[in-house]
């Protein structure tokens, strides 16, 4: 095991993939009973990007990678480590890493899938960085990729009209210098709630039937109330633990990445923290919810924005099923 002292873990290279197709709120007017006024008034959401049958979570996660690895300045064969974040892998097995991995042409490394919904690429963020600094691995990538339609029921619209595709991926690298790049992360979980955010069908427990199907148990269901509650207040906890461990207030913080999911629950956050909203970065309205993906593709979207200063304090903060909840502490380099 090496001496770390002194060593930090950065993020070298940030891209995303965006699927081609553009589902607006009018379009979803035409399948369920909703409206555009409906929709951006409950959520914030104008649009979202839904992936094609060849635009696969490996698909679009390899497309993040080649940009961020391009970005960094870095060939694919220097990476050592590659996690990805996905609730909706191409299939259960193999992982979703391994087929990254294949198509990137990478090594043979250490790779493989973490599940933590939306959170998943905070708890992906941590895994990496936390193996780097306690091993010999040089380069990670971590991937946050999502086919959220493909386990949507586009009958119900208070799901539907929530969810979008895409992916995002960052070039993790370790570096000879202290207190810079990913400062600390926290990540939590309460399975006692399982049921308020979940996909029953398609796993051991409820394998895939004609019984299962009819039932449409292999979609996404979610009681919006109880999830919409739960989002607040634990975003609010895991974002002020953070800064208190680190001895930071709120000013101290220069942006706020969250995970895009509801524009009422990322006002609430704002309220609660005491950060104003103009420092929180949104990108809500083009994408909608992309599960672990949202994160990655709203820092792809700050870095092209010119909004990631050198020295400055961001806030990553996410809430998903399981359910699952993260906050991580960056000092951009």
């Amino acid at each position: 095991m090496e001496n770390n002292l002194g060593r930090s873990v950065v993020i070298k290279g940030i891209g995303a993939y965006k699927p081609k197709r553009v589902l607006t709120n009018d379009d979803l007017a035409k399948i369920v009973d909703t409206s555009d006024e409906w929709i951006f008034t409950r959520t914030g959401i104008k649009e979202r990007l839904i992936a094609g049958e060849s635009e696969t979570p490996s698909f679009m996660g390899l497309e993040a990678s080649k940009v961020a690895l391009e970005r960094a300045g870095l060939e694919a064969s220097v990476i050592d480590l590659l996690v990805v974040a996905t609730l909706s892998p191409d299939m259960p097995f193999p992982s979703t890493s391994c087929l990254i991995q294949n198509k990137l042409g990478l090594k043979p490394i250490a790779c493989f899938d973490v599940q933590a919904a939306c959170s998943g690429f905070l708890f992906a963020l941590e895994i990496a960085s936390k193996m780097m600094l306690s091993g010999n691995y040089k380069n990670a990538l971590v991937v946050g990729t999502e086919k959220m339609s493909g386990i949507l029921d586009w009958k119900d619209r208070s799901t539907c009209v929530l969810f979008g595709d895409g992916a995002g991926a960052a070039v993790l690298t370790k570096v000879n210098e202290a207190n810079v790049g990913i400062i600390d992360g926290i990540l939590c979980a309460d399975g006692s709630q399982a049921e308020l955010l979940c996909q029953p069908g398609g796993g051991s427990a409820c394998p895939a039937s004609i019984e299962s199907i009819k039932e449409g148990k292999h979609f996404l269901k979610m009681n919006g109330r109880e999830i919409f509650k739960n989002a607040v207040r634990l975003m609010e906890q895991v974002s002020l633990n953070i800064l208190e461990k680190n001895k930071l207030s709120a000013k101290d913080i220069d942006l706020v990445i969250p995970h895009q999911a509801n524009i009422r629950i990322i006002n609430a956050l704002s309220t609660r923290l005491n950060i104003p909203i103009e420092k929180f970065f949104l990108n809500l309205s083009r994408f909608g919810n992309t599960s672990a993906a949202s994160i990655p593709l709203a820092l792809n979207d700050a870095y092209e924005q010119g909004l990631l200063k050198k020295g400055a304090n961001i806030l990553l903060v996410a809430f998903g099923g399981g359910l699952t909840w993260a906050s991580t502490l960056l000092k951009w380099s």
